[in-house]
């Protein structure tokens, strides 16, 4: 099961991950490569995976590849909009694109942060 993790944090914490999985290299353990989105913020998240852009997942996911018109159709939206939302995910590494369309290359996406009140 191929799975996108999406994290917020800053850099100190994807330094740390990443000394850490050194570390484990260096020792001979062995490192699961797992696709990950680094956000500094919750804002920044929001900009990329907003939920229009998860309605395009939704569509997209256990499907083959498809054509943006036909994702616009499944989701009731406008073609250009979509076409937007589409390029702003495939930048970001959340959906691929193929000579046949469109794709989810993962079978889930995982969020994994915390949410606290303001000091």
């Amino acid at each position: 099961m191929r799975t996108l993790m999406v994290r917020i944090g800053g850099m100190a914490d994807a330094k740390a991950r990443f000394v850490k999985a050194g570390a484990d290299a260096l020792k001979g353990d062995p490192i699961a490569a797992t696709p990950t989105l680094n956000f500094a913020s919750y804002d920044d998240m929001h900009r990329v995976l907003a939920p229009a852009r998860l309605a395009i997942v939704r569509a997209l996911a256990g499907q083959e590849p498809m054509a943006i018109r036909e994702v616009a159709r499944r989701i009731g939206r406008d073609i250009q909009a979509v076409h937007r939302d589409v390029t702003t995910l495939l930048n970001a590494g959340v959906i691929d694109r193929s000579d046949g369309g469109i794709t989810v290359p993962y079978d889930r996406i995982h969020f994994e942060f915390d949410v606290s009140a303001a000091a």
